[in-house]
């Protein structure tokens, strides 16, 4: 049976894993899950994965959810997979562990939290959380500053010195993607400090192109509409203050 992957694309691990299976070359089947549509809390998706998280695989009889993990699976079950995505060197595979390990409790934490409490809430159904945000902030500037003076110490272009991608370059990629959504003068503000960070993304984006820049074409189109919104609003803001002014 074909590998199903349960995904939504405005889901920064499913396009990790959707991005590393078009890159090797995967047989799969992307079984679209919309997030802003709830469908990943129905019964039928429960039965896939009880925590009601994307992504999550199937694989003949076999279940597994958790990006790391699955990337993780991947690597190792399908043929194909070139050894620098999980290497086979015990000691870099742990390292790409402690990369995979700090980065849910560091930058998915700062990033995913920031981009919500600041721009997606209302896409959700939830109000902005301004408090919430001013965290999530700091928790992203700390992980930015740990990304460049830790994990990209060394003379590779790649985490941990590679000269080639891993599944933790390409995990935290998607992840810093999300910031696309951010209006480009917070994102530019966020980002622009850290050159080895702007580089090390502009790397893994070619390394897995085309494939990367298809899958978040959804992300552009969002950031685009996202766009839209703030310039709307801004002129009806104006408009209002004139109309205001000119009573006065």
């Amino acid at each position: 049976m074909k590998l199903k992957v349960y995904a939504d694309r405005m889901s920064q691990p499913s396009r990790a894993v959707l991005i590393f299976c078009k890159v090797n070359r995967i047989d799969f089947e992307e079984v679209r899950v919309d997030i802003s549509k709830r469908q990943h809390l129905t019964l039928e998706f429960k039965e896939i994965n009880p925590m009601r998280k994307l992504p999550a695989i199937v694989d003949g009889r076999f279940k597994l959810f958790e990006s790391h993990a699955i990337l993780i699976y991947l690597s190792c079950v399908f043929p194909g997979v070139a050894d620098h995505w999980y290497p086979a060197d015990l000691f870099k595979r742990a390292k790409i562990h402690s990369v995979l390990d700090w980065h849910h409790s560091n930058l998915r934490r700062g990033a995913a939290e920031y981009v919500k409490n600041t721009t997606l809430a209302p896409a959700l159904g939830l109000p902005l959380d301004p408090q919430a945000a001013a965290e999530a902030e700091k928790v992203l500037f700390s992980s930015l500053s740990k990304i460049e003076s830790v994990w990209l110490k060394g003379s590779g272009r790649f985490l941990l010195g590679g000269n080639q991608p891993s599944i933790a370059d390409l995990s935290l990629v998607c992840e810093l993607m999300q910031l696309e959504v951010l209006d480009e003068k917070d994102c530019s503000r966020i980002l622009a400090p850290h050159k080895n960070v702007q580089q090390w993304i502009e790397d893994t984006k070619n390394a897995t192109r085309p494939h990367f820049d298809e899958v978040h074409q959804i992300l552009f189109k969002a950031k685009v509409k996202l766009q839209k919104l703030r310039s709307m609003s801004i002129n009806n803001e104006s408009s209002l203050q004139t109309k205001l002014a000119s009573k006065m």
